[in-house]
């Protein structure tokens, strides 16, 4: 051991060592930021993850309603033909129909296409509200008159003055209706359908 050596303080630092340690206290941990970027990555990943899934979902659910509501125009404008098929059907009385002849075959040709029209609506999920003796419902049914009728619940449809079509769960036209007043009270949904009705 030479004089230097031994004339040092043995608690004191040795100068390589009083040199590394501020580098190392500087210099971060690199386990610990390769964990720290780990767990951002993750997270990002997670996230881009949940993105995706969210937006798939999103698409099926658009693609869907666009299979579903995609006739929704076409079969808006269909309806007027199916009114004027009806009203031409009522607008001769069932007495003076003609039982043979040609009168007979137009008729029967008018009903023909009247049912023809109405099954591919149908079929396209274009349903038809027709609601006589049900319960007035102000999502579907539109209140038109009140009919004095002690004999069913108040706000049961009593008359159909022009029927109404649905296309999935949405309605393309409200039927109009006249709705019953003066009978038993009626449950909770019909009240409130009852005065909608007022």
């Amino acid at each position: 051991m030479s004089v230097e050596e031994s004339s040092r303080d043995p608690n004191e630092p040795t100068a390589d060592a009083a040199a590394a340690s501020p580098e190392t206290a500087a210099e971060p941990d690199p386990i610990a930021v390769l964990e720290a970027e780990k767990a951002d990555l993750k997270e990002r990943l997670l996230r881009s993850l949940a993105d995706m899934e969210n937006l798939r979902r999103r698409t099926e659910r658009d693609v869907a309603d666009a299979r579903t509501y995609a006739v929704t125009s076409f079969a808006r404008d269909m309806l007027t033909v199916a009114d004027n098929m009806r009203r031409a059907l009522d607008s001769m009385p069932t007495e003076s129909r003609p039982s043979d002849g040609p009168g007979k075959a137009l008729l029967d040709g008018i009903e023909l296409t009247e049912r023809d029209l109405l099954k591919t609506l149908e079929r396209h999920g274009v349903k038809r509200l027709d609601p006589v003796g049900q319960k007035f419902d102000p999502n579907m049914h539109q209140a038109m008159f009140e009919i004095p009728d002690e004999s069913v619940p108040t706000g049961t449809v009593k008359q159909v003055v022009q029927v109404g079509y649905a296309i999935g769960e949405r309605v393309l036209r409200p039927a109009m209706v006249g709705v019953s007043k003066g009978g038993p009270k009626a449950s909770p949904a019909s009240a409130d359908g009852q005065a909608t009705a007022h």
